[in-house]
């Protein structure tokens, strides 16, 4: 009598074979869903630049604003508030005027080669493998090499979200000023609230993780807790809850574009002070 197929590891050898009895693939389904409604909806406003503007307000799709359009962007930030004013005239015809494509930009470098948004879409759109047990697309594994090499600059994006966390906490900060009076209004709370997430994402990050606490083999071997051990030891409490700020801070920044953007073309009306 023939002995009954062997499988290695207990996966049916075929895809999206597997032995699990969950609905395991809900969640590639709602993170490859998440991804592309989100990212989709920053692609296109930075490529749009209108109504992200309103004072005191400047949307995080465009902040800091290095270069501003002259006009014809409804909802533009004006050019006194530009760090270079307005765009050169050697500026491509065939590309908007978006602040976007400049400091702004990094951020999505920054998110598209992190450690948790690499195993987001690995999973949901290259099915490599869509979940744990799960009989992925079948591929020779020669990890992040060749194409994939360019992952590593990850470390590198650091450095410029970094840049960016303090324009924007700077922007927040602004936000409590209009034409010189101190005040805020509910734009204010969602810039802060935007600056807050996305500094338990960036802080809690692998590679800020690694450069704080990284190329020491202890941290207290002199008996006594260091400033560094401290740092490392609260960077590690975000990096357990990466996918949480990863989440919150990318659905918070829409957010707050959607606001401004709201106010901006007069779509509904700023709760303030002044």
């Amino acid at each position: 009598m023939p002995s009954p197929l062997v499988q290695i590891g207990g996966h049916p050898d075929r895809f999206a074979g597997n032995a699990r009895t969950d609905a395991w693939w809900v969640g590639p389904a709602a993170t490859a869903l998440g991804l592309t409604v989100f990212f989709g909806y920053l692609t296109v406003r930075a490529f749009q630049a209108t109504y992200v503007y309103y004072e005191p307000y400047v949307s995080p799709t465009v902040a800091p604003p290095l270069f501003t359009p002259a006009s014809g962007y409804p909802g533009a930030v004006p050019v006194s508030e530009a760090w270079f004013g307005a765009f050169p005239e050697w500026w491509p015809s065939f590309l908007p005027q978006s602040p976007a494509f400049f400091v702004p930009a990094s951020a999505i470098a920054f998110r598209f080669t992190c450690y948790y948004y690499r195993k987001a879409y690995y999973r949901s759109f290259f099915v490599s493998p869509p979940a744990c047990a799960v009989r992925g697309v079948r591929r020779p594994y020669r990890g992040e090499t060749a194409l994939l090499i360019f992952q590593n600059l990850h470390r590198y994006t650091l450095y410029a979200a970094l840049f960016l966390l303090v324009c924007l906490w700077w922007e927040g900060f602004r936000a409590f000023f209009k034409q010189g009076e101190l005040g805020m209004g509910v734009g204010t709370v969602i810039m802060v609230i935007n600056a807050a997430l996305l500094t338990g994402y960036t802080f809690g990050c692998h590679s800020f993780r690694h450069l704080i606490g990284g190329k020491l083999d202890c941290l207290t071997c002199d008996g006594a807790g260091t400033l560094r051990y401290g740092a490392w030891q609260k960077s590690s409490w975000l990096n357990a809850r990466h996918m949480v700020f990863a989440w919150m801070s990318l659905v918070w920044v829409v957010l707050t574009d959607v606001y401004i953007y709201a106010v901006s073309s007069g779509a509904i009306e700023d709760l303030n002070t002044w």
